[in-house]
């Protein structure tokens, strides 16, 4: 887990950046034109065998098949006997992913038309899109594993074409617009840097106080504490 020095102040300014647009985006109608615009050009694409591969897609990234994806993830860890690794990626996916709930409660954007999606969904949760924020988490993820090896650029590359993908996914099915797939990054982004911070400021030690890490491997423990010496007075 990198450490980031502003670890506060990023994040908040990056989640008060995607709530104000989100906010202008839901409540305004200064985006709605030019968004319905872009969906409508991505759209133009749609053939019968890709909206197979994009609805398949879709079915990967969705609430289960994200969930299945990062508990497996975590699993790996554990067979591997390195439960703070295990952790470390489970909150990462986890947090940079479901943050995006807390931004849809408060901008509260109703769906594009669902007359133009292959997957209809309805309701006031189109900003950010989860299915975006959960690719992006992973690609952090897996990013942050290959920090120091030779895998690294290749993990980066990989996990900005897998997030490009499931966000022009969800454009070209219809079920969000082109500013979602925006703000999710943005509050997916702002997650991830203020866990970092609680990683190295109180989760990472305070691991060994759950016992049932410590039977897949090895958990670090509290940092001693040296004595202090007497002095002779």
């Amino acid at each position: 887990m990198p450490k980031v020095r502003h670890w506060v102040a990023i994040p908040l300014a990056l989640f008060a950046a995607a709530l104000a647009l989100g906010l202008i985006a839901a409540h305004t109608s200064l985006t709605r034109s030019t968004e319905l615009s872009w969906n409508s050009h991505i759209q133009q694409l749609r053939t019968g065998w890709l909206n197979r591969v994009t609805l398949d897609l879709a079915n990967i990234a969705s609430p289960v098949g994200g969930l299945v994806i990062t508990v497996l993830i975590a699993l790996f860890f554990l067979w591997r006997r390195n439960p703070v690794q295990a952790c470390a990626t489970f909150l990462v996916i986890a947090i940079g992913w479901n943050s995006s709930e807390v931004a849809k409660i408060i901008v509260a954007r109703h769906r594009p038309p669902a007359v133009y999606s292959l997957a209809p969904e309805t309701g006031s949760n189109s900003f950010p899109s989860g299915h975006t924020a959960f690719a992006f988490s992973l690609a952090v993820a897996l990013c942050m594993l290959a920090i120091g090896t030779r895998w690294f650029r290749l993990a980066v590359v990989l996990g900005a074409l897998w997030t490009v993908l499931i966000g022009f996914d969800r454009l070209y099915i219809g079920a969000h617009y082109p500013f979602d797939v925006l703000g999710s990054v943005l509050v997916s982004t702002s997650a991830i840097v203020f866990l970092t911070g609680l990683w190295h400021g109180w989760i990472a030690a305070n691991l060994y106080r759950v016992p049932l890490l410590a039977k897949f491997g090895p958990v670090p423990g509290p940092a001693a504490v040296p004595e202090t010496a007497s002095v002779a007075g």
